[in-house]
């Protein structure tokens, strides 16, 4: 337990421990799922070491946490060993963290099993899905990313809107992504299509009023499909309203303080404009 101790002892990680408060249990797994939910990508983004001590302490926490023992807390671990590892992988260049989280998703499925833990199973393959869907967009091919949108799929089977209606929705927003990923590879529409109807989706739970983050996020989503969808429909309304929908992620965005995301729709609001501006023949 030498990494998670080291972890533990780290000046910058007392404002976690300090969240946690006097009932802090000490195990890897709380300290990252605090990291993660107090601290905003934005700020996360200097955080490797902290990554790396986190993926190093997880590790340690296995070696108690054997599949044997405890089969669920070792699945519990294992998920989120991915997610630290895809967060890491998000950041590199190459694809050997990703499909370190691929194997950890995978292995934390052995145990949790639909129907054992039907909306554990469902978190962990929306998990998976993400990873695959990062790997698949750095790969030629389009394997991963079919895999990514069956692993989405999956998810929603117990993950319904009426059960978890939040959970539905960020699990529709990412198989959007992961179409939308396929449709830009594909020749058809198809693919792009279904990846605005996921979006669409999304929406109707991740409304402006209730998080309007995220409904900036799926609403630029949308636009981004909508834009691949016009540039081969060679559709001029359509390339506006995908304009129009970017152009109001990425302000929402800066609006939000929310740096990297902000860019990121800034770079699309470049292309949704000259796209616009070639169907308009300007």
């Amino acid at each position: 337990m030498n990494s998670f101790w080291r972890f533990l002892r780290d000046k910058r990680n007392e404002q976690v421990l300090g969240w946690l408060g006097g009932g802090l249990v000490v195990a890897a797994t709380g300290l990252w799922a605090a990291f993660v939910y107090f601290f905003p990508p934005g700020e996360r983004e200097g955080d490797t070491a902290r990554l790396e001590g986190a993926v190093a302490a997880f590790r340690d926490a296995l070696k108690e946490k054997t599949r044997e023992r405890v089969p669920l807390d070792w699945a519990m671990t294992q998920n989120n060993l991915g997610i630290a590892l895809r967060t890491l992988g998000e950041r590199a260049s190459g694809t050997a963290r990703l499909e370190e989280a691929v194997a950890a998703f995978r292995d934390a499925l052995k145990e949790r099993t639909r129907e054992r833990v039907p909306l554990d199973w469902a978190t962990t393959q929306n998990n998976l899905g993400i990873a695959l869907s990062t790997l698949g967009e750095r790969e030629s091919g389009t394997a991963r990313l079919e895999e990514a949108v069956a692993a989405h799929r999956d998810a929603l089977k117990e993950q319904t809107r009426e059960r978890v209606p939040l959970d539905w929705a960020t699990t529709q927003n990412n198989l959007g992504i992961a179409l939308s990923r396929l449709g830009e590879r594909a020749s058809g529409t198809a693919r792009l299509e279904e990846a605005v109807a996921a979006f669409r989706d999304a929406l109707k739970e991740r409304t402006r009023e209730r998080v309007p983050l995220d409904w900036a996020r799926s609403f630029g989503n949308e636009g981004i499909a909508l834009m691949l969808l016009a540039e081969r429909r060679r559709d001029t309304a359509m390339a506006k309203t995908a304009l129009s929908q970017i152009n109001t992620a990425f302000e929402t965005m800066r609006g939000g303080g929310h740096a990297a995301h902000a860019a990121f729709y800034e770079q699309q609001l470049l292309a949704a404009r000259a796209l616009v501006a070639r169907l308009r023949g300007i």
